[in-house]
């Protein structure tokens, strides 16, 4: 499927995307949500606290940026080359959360983002390079790369999990 290339289209993705996303959650068991495995070593709430901790990025970018200044991105101490370690010290510091708390903030954290979302218009949200903080990107990409790409992948992920787990 294309990415999103207006904000209506986008903030469509972004609910039916979650949305798929949460059906696959609820496909697999509640105790195998917390088994190893469904990205490597990570469970299906791991997957879900990876992609909330992605949304903050996401709207931390993106509150910075508004101000005028430069966030890190992706974070604080990381480039984009060091993606996979960013990845794995979103891990560890939220491997022991609790399954509902983790699918709480994800639940918030998308709601936030979707706001966020709404605030821009098209072009605000879709031209290249309109904001220092995006370089020669879009805001609309980050939130692209944030929600629906990133929903994408993990329901990819989740639904292959789940055809090796037990029926709900």
């Amino acid at each position: 499927m294309s990415r999103p290339a207006d904000r209506t289209t986008l903030l469509a993705r972004i609910d039916t995307d979650f949305g798929k996303l949460l059906e696959h959650v609820a496909s697999v068991a509640p105790a195998a949500r917390l088994e190893r495995g469904a990205c490597e070593d990570w469970s299906v709430k791991d997957i879900l606290a990876h992609l909330d901790a992605w949304h903050e990025m996401f709207l931390g970018w993106e509150r910075v940026g508004a101000d005028g200044s430069m966030p890190e991105l992706p974070a604080p101490g990381y480039g984009w080359k060091d993606t996979p370690e960013l990845n794995d010290a979103i891990w560890q510091r939220t491997r022991d959360d609790d399954y509902e708390t983790v699918l709480s903030r994800l639940t918030d954290s998308h709601a936030r983002v979707r706001l966020a979302v709404e605030a821009y218009d098209d072009e605000a949200l879709f031209e290249k390079g309109r904001y220092r903080w995006t370089g020669t990107t879009s805001v609309g990409s980050y939130a692209v790369s944030a929600t629906t790409s990133h929903y994408d992948w993990a329901t990819k992920l989740i639904r292959r999990f789940a055809r090796t787990r037990p029926p709900e």
